[in-house]
């Protein structure tokens, strides 16, 4: 395996957990269909919360949730349209957030939930 590919997996972890720790139900981890993956997929209040996990270990080229733009939040969008289609939420509201998560080379990570980032 990669060490970017480890990174990343690592931070979806974190994210993983910081959610769960913030309440959230998750219900699937990186589900993928011909179109592409979303990392995170989860309850909260009865939304349904589409999660974009990005990792980095340093903010060199900024910070994590940077990294998520336009063509990829279309896309998150589109995937979502997917999921639904698979997984019934009743009308439910659906929601985009950004888990960023930072490594540094020394302590712990660094997360930030954007919530309803796009």
């Amino acid at each position: 395996m990669r060490a970017k590919d480890a990174v990343g997996q690592y931070g979806e972890r974190v994210a993983a957990r910081h959610l769960l720790d913030a309440g959230l139900t998750i219900v699937a981890t990186n589900w993928r269909c011909a179109d592409g993956e979303i990392d995170i997929v989860a309850f909260e209040h009865g939304v349904v919360v589409i999660c974009e996990v990005k990792t980095r270990t340093s903010e060199l080229f900024g910070v994590p949730a940077e990294a998520v733009t336009r063509t990829k939040a279309d896309r998150l969008r589109r995937l979502a349209m997917l999921w639904l289609r698979e997984h019934p939420a009743g009308g439910a509201e659906v929601r985009f957030d950004v888990v960023s998560v930072l490594v540094p080379k020394a302590g712990g990570p660094v997360v930030e939930h954007l919530r309803g980032a796009f």
